[in-house]
C-alpha cells in the first residue's frame, strides 16, 4: 500500500499545554486509523491539522511524499472531511441533500445511486423527509451517505458514529 498522508514530529500546544508532541503518523491507502482519547485531549485538533484546517502547529505534513505546502491543492481535491456538524441543509430531503452535495463537489450521479447510498446507511423510507425533521443520528447518517458518493483518497471523520 502506498503512503498517502504522513506527519513528522507533529506538535500542538494550547493554553500552555501540549496536546501532542513528537507525533509521527503514516496513513496508507486503504487503511483505517482510529484516534482515541478522553475529551479535551486534542483529537479534533489533530484531525483539523491533518485535514489542513489548522496551521498553528509544529512539524511537517506530507501528501504522497510531497510537503503539504507544495501539494495542498492536490491534497484538498482528494480529501473528504466530516466534522461534528453534519453539514446538511435542513430544508432539503436526504435525497436532495445528496444531489446538492454532488453538484457542489462537481460529481455526477443519478438518483438510483443516491437512493442506494441512503439505503446503505439505514435511511430507506426517509428519502423525501425534510432533513430538519430527522433525528440527529439520522442527519449524521445522511452525511455519512455522502462518503459512498464521493470518490476521495482520504476521508477524515471526526466522531462519525455515536459512542
Amino acid at each position: 500500500m502506498s503512503l498517502c498522508l504522513q506527519a513528522r514530529q507533529l506538535a500542538c500546544e494550547r493554553d500552555d499545554r501540549w496536546l501532542f508532541n513528537g507525533l509521527d503518523l503514516d496513513i496508507r491507502s486503504g487503511e483505517i486509523v482510529r484516534i482515541e482519547g478522553p475529551n479535551g485531549s486534542g483529537k479534533t485538533t489533530l484531525l483539523k491539522i491533518l485535514s489542513g484546517q489548522l496551521s498553528d502547529y509544529q512539524g511537517e505534513l506530507f501528501w504522497n511524499d510531497a510537503l503539504m505546502s507544495e501539494a495542498r491543492e492536490h491534497f484538498l481535491a482528494n480529501l473528504l472531511y466530516l466534522g461534528h456538524a453534519p453539514g446538511i441543509k435542513s430544508g432539503l430531503s436526504p435525497l436532495e441533500n445528496l444531489a446538492w452535495y454532488q453538484a457542489l463537489s462537481g460529481e455526477s450521479g443519478d438518483e438510483e445511486e443516491r437512493l442506494e447510498a441512503l439505503e446503505r446507511v439505514g435511511l430507506a423510507g426517509f428519502e423525501d423527509v425534510p432533513a430538519g425533521q430527522l433525528s440527529a443520528g439520522q442527519q449524521r447518517r445522511v452525511a455519512l451517505a455522502r462518503l459512498t458518493l464521493t470518490p476521495r483518497a482520504l476521508w477524515v471523520l471526526d466522531e462519525p458514529l455515536p459512542p
